[in-house]
């Protein structure tokens, strides 16, 4: 493995690492936004449980860190391979972030952020696609699941006709399968009729402590 890919990796899970809602959330007087709603540290749950205006920071935080993990690896190589490689371990590391215990987000803002610095044209096809499915259903995790798989069908036909290279592919279609993984509570919600849609309040899950009430 090259230095070059070895940096773009480290460089690329350490920002993934950076816990925007989380961080967010304990400015905002919250000890832990892990401790409502889903649980997850991401844009959805920061949305829900924080408000639209401070959950903003948690989006452009998101979205920033896995484009610039995907940027970062063109100061030093011109490798298509270390950019990806960088942008997909910001993903992980948005998932388990070291930084936070390694309880994060499902890396759905991240990974198109990485996917935006990759290749701009593919996610314009895909995003308009995601939020119609977001528009119609008013579920946030359909949107995320449409956009996952979009995704790696959209990055592999364009690797296919050598519009980019087979390495964006490749994150696409691998961070695709581990944001619907990571969905797996969500499908069951969706199938059972009890997901959450937007708009919809997250509430206060139990704490090792036992506390209980409201979101503060």
């Amino acid at each position: 493995m090259s230095i070059e890919l070895v940096t773009a990796i480290a460089c690329g899970y350490l920002l993934g690492s950076i816990p925007f809602g989380l961080i967010t959330s304990r400015l905002s007087g919250r000890v832990d936004l892990r401790e409502y709603g889903s649980g997850r540290t991401g844009f959805t749950n920061s949305l829900r449980v924080l408000g639209l205006r401070r959950a903003l920071p948690v989006l452009l935080g998101d979205f920033g860190k896995g484009l610039a993990a995907a940027l970062l690896p063109l100061l030093y190589a011109d490798d298509a391979w270390a950019r990806g490689a960088g942008g997909l371990a910001a993903v992980i590391g948005h998932v388990w972030p070291l930084f936070a215990a390694f309880r994060g987000g499902r890396g759905v803002l991240t990974g198109a952020g990485v996917l935006t610095a990759l290749s701009p044209l593919a996610v314009l096809l895909v995003v308009p696609l995601a939020l119609l499915a977001l528009y119609l259903t008013r579920y946030a995790s359909v949107a995320s699941l449409s956009g996952a798989v979009l995704a790696g069908v959209v990055f592999t036909i364009f690797a296919a006709l050598d519009v980019h290279s087979w390495a964006y592919a490749l994150v696409a279609v691998t961070g695709g399968a581990l944001i619907v993984a990571l969905h797996h509570d969500n499908i069951t919600r969706l199938r059972a009729g009890t997901e959450r849609k937007l708009g919809q309040g997250g509430e206060r899950r139990p704490s090792p402590a036992g506390r209980t009430g409201e979101a503060r």
